[in-house]
């Protein structure tokens, strides 16, 4: 369990800037800090704050759950310090690849949530373990490899932003997902 240390902390995060969302008097702040938005005047902080905000139970659980599943694989493959170095990239780097479609197609309007710096960790991992045999909470008696999970994975956000999905940020899910592959594939090298 010691390398679940700073994913714990991720998690708790995510806990505590959840519980604020439900303080009225916190709603602004909370609105121009974590959330991150082209159309704001505040673009550089939300964009690393927004990956700790969720303001959905579901949506935080379901982030938290995949998170905690991959944890041990990341953090063993990538160290406790790279590991956060990448997390905390990742949130970053997924939320610029969202400010840029936004942008290009004049959709401007506040995302929330982990899905990009998750994607990154998912990616990561099915990058560097293809052959991991993986399942679903639900369905587990359906299980599949790691590279067949990521295919789907950026299938479904590929499908998603093509025919206008509205429910996930799916170009931050797939910003996410090619920082992590990238990161797998050419970073390590290139970075440390």
């Amino acid at each position: 369990m010691h390398n679940a240390t700073p994913v714990k902390r991720i998690i708790a995060a995510n806990a505590v800037v959840f519980c604020c969302w439900r303080v009225p008097s916190l709603q602004r702040s909370l609105i121009k800090y974590f959330t991150s938005n082209p159309a704001s005047k505040t673009l550089c902080f939300p964009m690393l704050l927004s990956t700790f905000s969720h303001y959905s139970i579901f949506h935080m659980a379901a982030n938290m759950y995949v998170l905690w599943s991959f944890s041990s694989s990341v953090v063993s493959m990538l160290g406790r310090e790279q590991f956060m170095a990448v997390y905390m990239s990742a949130g970053v780097i997924s939320t610029m690849f969202s400010y840029a479609c936004k942008t290009a197609s004049g959709r401007l309007g506040p995302s929330l949530g982990v899905s990009g710096a998750i994607m990154t960790v998912l990616a990561a991992v099915c990058t560097k373990m293809p052959e991991a045999k993986l399942a679903i909470i639900f369905l587990p008696m359906y299980a599949f490899s790691g590279g067949n999970a990521l295919k789907g994975i950026v299938a479904m956000d590929t499908a998603g932003l093509v025919l206008g999905w509205r429910y996930f940020d799916h170009v931050a899910h797939l910003g996410g997902a090619i920082f992590g592959i990238w990161y797998i594939m050419y970073g390590h090298e290139l970075i440390w």
